[in-house]
This record gives C-alpha cells, sequence and structure tokens, in this order.
C-alpha cells in the first residue's frame, strides 16, 4: 500500500532534514567558539622593551586650606614656605610664618613612553606632615623629578579630593582619605623622552607571565605571519623580532602588525590561598587525581553559671571588734547567700560528610563538592592543603 504525503508534509519533512542538517554545523560553531573564548592578542600578554613608563616624584605646597594645614610643629613645611616667599621678593624669619593654611605635600605621576614638551598628566597629591585635610587646597607649581634627578614636567592646580574630614575630636567624621588629592591634567611635559625607533635593530616582547610554551608560541605566529624565520623565542619570558629580516616599512608598522596577532594562552595550572581572608582562587585546568574527602563538625563547649546553692545565718556583730572583746556575737541574726559555681560541658559532633572525586575530575567539580557537605571557606583551606600533600592535585599551591 503506498501512502500519499501532502505538499504540507513534504515541507514539514524538508524542513526536519535542514533542521538535522545544521546540527554538526552548530556543533562546530559551538566548539569554535568556545575556542575562540580561549585566544587572545599578542598586545595583551606582552609589552615592548624599551617602551615603558618612568616614575616622576616632586615636593611642594598646597596653599589656601582652611586651617587645616601643618602645624608650627612641622619645620620642614615652615622653611619651604619661607624659601617660596623669598623666591617672590618676601623675606620673612621662618620662625614667624604660619601654615595652618598651608600644607607640605608630595607629588607623584607616571611619565607615559613617547611623552613630548606639552603632554598632560595627572598628578597625585600626598599630605607630608600633620595636616588634617587638604579639601580646597591648591598646589602650587612644582617641579617633577625623574630617577636620573631631571625635571621632566611641571605641576599645578587645584586638587580634587575623594574624601572629607569635618568636626574634631570624639566629634569628628573621616571620610575615605582626606590628606590625598588628584589633579586631573594637572602637570605639563617638559623634558622630550620620545623613544627613537627607527633604531630598533630588534623588536624585544616581554611576557608578562613568563611561559616556555607561550613564549614558543607567539614565535611560531610572528613566523607564520610574516612567511619567515624572524622571529626566536630566546627563554621563557623574551621574544625577539628581527626588524631587517621582517622587511617592514617602518618598526611601528612591524610592532603594530605583531602584536594584533592572535594565539592561545597556556594558563599554569595553579591555586592561590589567602588564610587571612579565606579566598580561594583556582585555575580551570587544575586536574585531580582520584582521592576521597571525609569532613566533620567538632564543637566543644564549656559554660560556667552562678547559682545561690544556700544561705547561711551570720550573726550580725560577728568579726566586729565589739563582738571579739565581750567573746560572744550578740545582736539579730542575718542571713548571707551563698554562691557556689556551675560547670556545664556540651559536645556537638556531627555525623562525617564524605565526597569521592574520580580521576580526572576539575574545579568545578572539586568546588560542587565541597559546598554539598557544607564545607566553610577556611574548610576548603584545609582540605586543599591535605589533598596537595596527599599528591592528589596536580597543581602549584600558593599560600599568602
Amino acid at each position: 500500500m503506498k501512502r500519499i504525503i501532502s505538499p504540507a508534509g513534504l515541507r514539514s519533512l524538508g524542513c526536519l532534514a535542514a533542521a538535522i542538517g545544521l546540527v554538526p554545523a552548530m556543533l562546530t560553531l559551538a566548539a569554535v567558539a568556545a575556542d575562540t573564548n580561549r585566544q587572545v592578542l599578542v598586545r595583551d600578554i606582552t609589552s615592548v622593551e624599551g617602551v615603558r613608563e618612568n616614575m616622576l616624584v616632586g615636593y611642594g605646597l598646597v596653599v589656601g586650606l582652611r586651617g587645616t594645614g601643618d602645624t608650627q610643629q612641622t619645620v620642614f613645611t615652615v622653611q619651604t614656605l619661607a624659601n617660596a616667599m623669598q623666591k617672590m621678593g618676601v623675606l620673612i624669619p621662618p620662625s614667624t610664618a604660619v601654615v595652618k593654611n598651608v600644607a607640605a605635600v608630595f607629588i607623584t605621576a607616571s611619565l607615559p613612553p613617547f611623552a613630548r614638551p606639552g603632554t598632560r598628566l595627572d598628578v597625585t597629591v600626598s599630605s607630608v606632615g600633620d595636616a588634617r585635610s587638604l579639601e580646597g587646597g591648591v598646589l602650587l607649581m612644582s617641579g617633577l623629578h625623574g630617577p636620573d634627578g631631571q625635571v621632566y614636567a611641571e605641576a599645578q592646580g587645584p586638587l580634587v579630593m575623594g574624601g572629607y574630614s569635618a568636626g574634631s575630636g570624639a566629634n569628628r567624621k573621616d571620610v575615605n582619605a582626606a590628606n590625598v588629592g588628584l589633579i586631573p591634567q594637572g602637570a605639563m611635559v617638559e623634558r622630550d623622552t620620545s623613544v627613537d625607533l627607527s633604531g630598533f635593530k630588534t623588536v624585544s616582547l616581554l611576557l608578562r607571565n613568563p611561559d616556555f610554551t607561550t613564549a614558543s608560541d607567539i614565535a611560531d605566529a610572528i613566523n607564520k605571519e610574516f612567511q619567515k624565520p624572524i622571529a626566536n623565542a630566546l627563554d621563557n619570558s623574551r621574544v625577539d623580532v628581527n626588524v631587517a629580516a621582517a622587511s617592514s616599512q617602518s618598526v611601528t608598522v612591524l610592532i603594530s602588525r605583531v602584536q594584533n596577532l592572535v594565539l592561545r594562552v597556556h594558563t599554569p595550572a595553579k591555586i592561590v590561598i589567602n588564610e587571612r581572608t579565606g579566598t580561594i582562587v583556582m585555575g580551570g585546568d587544575v586536574k585531580l587525581s582520584p582521592v576521597s574527602v571525609i569532613h566533620g563538625n567538632l564543637s566543644i563547649q564549656v559554660v560556667t553559671s552562678y547559682d545561690v546553692a544556700a544561705v547561711l545565718p551570720v550573726p550580725s556583730g560577728a568579726g566586729s571588734p565589739e563582738g571579739d572583746k565581750k567573746g560572744k556575737n550578740d545582736g539579730p541574726i542575718t542571713l548571707q547567700p551563698v554562691v557556689v559555681p556551675q560547670t556545664n560541658l556540651s559536645t556537638n559532633d556531627d555525623a562525617a560528610q564524605t565526597m569521592r572525586l574520580d580521576e580526572g575530575a576539575n574545579v568545578d567539580e572539586l568546588v560542587k563538592g565541597l559546598h554539598a557537605i557544607g564545607t566553610t571557606a577556611h574548610d576548603v583551606v584545609a582540605i586543599l592543603q591535605a589533598i596537595r600533600a596527599e599528591g592528589g592535585m596536580q597543581a602549584d599551591l600558593e599560600v599568602q
């Protein structure tokens, strides 16, 4: 008997076949997407040797405070103010200077690579003396020095505070840090510190997380991109690229091309534990050998209470000089309570909970299992240390 399929049925079968055909493709796309999530750019895991920031530091005065500046006991503030006034043509004895509206501060900033005269920098201003607050203050022009002692920038401007301090004594209210302020774009670069890339014969990439496999993969990706061996991994933290062999139009273009390459990163199997806070961070590649964990809670509580056990009759004249002279205790009888301590001991021994992990178990299974048996963060720290000592954890354990 032949079965006749209507046009609507043919359309349904066609849709079903198309859906079945899409399943392998969807699985493939999901696998590709999962693989892409583990890929990073070379720029995100490396830095170029010689292209870095430099630290700047300076010393200056913040003025315009509302009586919250340094006290007279801060000698260097008084001396600095006298020197600043002398530069302005005003000569004053340091002993007569009142500095309650002035505070001595340190100024810090980061000088970015390729900074040129006129580049603006953010600066942080921090109190040096005993000033209570820098709120409302203005930093006078101060030089920012580099490690070599040269002045690379000048800073000046009003402070932006992230906190405040109000009141005094027991009624004082402090919010965040009132002795540290920020001056956005408050410094201007005065000295050219740009690096001449045209003189680079070799571009060295420094890995932020040293790893031999990652360094080798970076060199292979560069050689594949340029289709010739121009990169070489020297060790687990450095990859050298030959500029001449790359035949690039400029070093800048070469660095840009290299930094935009994509590769997979191999994260080490490592567990970081902070016993003070109970914080545990575990990498996804941590693997466990077959292990069983038995966890139970035992608590012992000792409580001492004081009860009135009896009442003893005591003559009112007992122990007095008059009663002792007469040799007897006359007078009315008083009742004196006697307090007796009562010590109670109680124990609570919970039933042990068991967790079993099979070969190749990962971090997710471990965490779920530990939560299932009712462990706390500090219990997990002890359990992980025990598993590591037993040899069931194939990962580095770092305790902070």
